[in-house]
């Protein structure tokens, strides 16, 4: 028996795993891929590094201002400033610039690579099932049939999939489910030799790219590296097509945004989907939490999409199961 389990190693999920540590918790963390990150993962390819997810962050807050310079002191975070251009007429809901973005060293995960040290975190393994006995939780995990039970859970999956591990076993299951999440395809691009741009990133508001970024420009990363984004829209519509004729067609849409790169053939050419990538309509609340089941919702989704918004969304679940004894 454990006391807590928490369901994804990303932003929300390690850090509420932290702050439950350092409060003398008893606390095990479940992640279906290898390592931590969640969405802010780098993946390496050849001699390549991609950030496919996150690009770079913002620190807006008093109190995760305060988590950014610790990081900052202990070498985790740098600041990038990237040469950035936009492509078409700006969006009238678009913020302003934030005055500075943050990347993690060597990669965005970085910081979550921190936070996971010394943590009981299991990696690759999958969460399959849930339910309760004896007023615990029962975790059933793809892992040769093996369970976890633990007094509360915190679940930091996308909604649409903790909604359906978590159907009929709570009230919160019907609001989660609501949630719409929006897919994005991501494009890991790499090149043998120096590419010619003016921009080292670029918003494009027309055609089928939102974002194109030289990865390599951002500290500590080196090689000729680009990471692209498709919209949402192109994503949906795209969203059931097979990577590699994703990949060809985002390769042209670079191209016509990058013209040097024409005549040049990638090394690496790679599409990744992310399903749910984004929530149009964040819930703006912290979390949300059933404190007959012992279960606490948490994510980016829930207080806004930034990184930032996982990071509060985590402190507040922590909290929340703290307050519970």
């Amino acid at each position: 028996m454990r006391e807590v389990c928490v369901v994804g190693a990303g932003w929300a999920g390690l850090t509420a795993a932290r702050r439950l540590h350092a409060a003398g918790r008893d606390v095990v963390v479940l992640e279906k891929a290898r390592g931590p990150g969640g969405r802010c993962s780098t993946r390496r390819q050849e001699d390549f590094a991609f950030d496919h997810g996150a690009q770079y962050f913002t620190a807006r807050s008093d109190a995760f201002s305060e988590a950014v310079r610790g990081w900052k002191a202990q070498g985790l975070l740098r600041a990038w400033n990237p040469r950035i251009t936009v492509f078409g007429p700006r969006p009238s809901d678009a913020g302003r610039s934030p005055d500075e973005r943050l990347v993690g060293l060597p990669g965005m995960n970085g910081v979550l690579k921190h936070l996971a040290a010394g943590l009981d975190c299991r990696f690759g393994v999958r969460v399959e099932r849930l339910g309760r006995n004896d007023g615990c939780w029962v975790i059933g995990t793809d892992a040769s049939g093996q369970e976890v039970r633990a007094r509360y859970l915190l679940m930091t999956a996308p909604p649409q999939q903790a909604a359906a591990l978590l159907s009929n076993l709570s009230d919160l299951a019907p609001a989660v489910a609501k949630v719409p999440m929006n897919p994005c395809w991501a494009m890991m691009l790499g090149f043998d030799q120096a590419i010619e741009a003016d921009f080292d990133a670029a918003f494009d508001n027309e055609g089928p790219l939102a974002w194109l970024a030289r990865n390599s420009s951002k500290p500590g990363r080196s090689g000729e590296a680009w990471v692209l984004h498709a919209s949402p829209d192109w994503s949906g519509w795209h969203l059931e097509d097979d990577a590699a004729s994703v990949a060809g067609k985002l390769l042209d849409a670079f191209r016509q945004r990058v013209p040097a790169a024409r005549s040049l053939q990638p090394r690496v050419a790679s599409a990744h989907r992310w399903r749910y990538a984004l929530a149009p309509e964040p819930l703006k609340r912290s979390c949300l939490s059933d404190a007959g089941a012992g279960l606490v919702v948490a994510g980016d989704w829930c207080a806004g999409n930034r990184i930032e918004g996982a990071w509060t969304s985590g402190m507040a679940s922590a909290e929340e199961i703290l307050a519970w004894g």
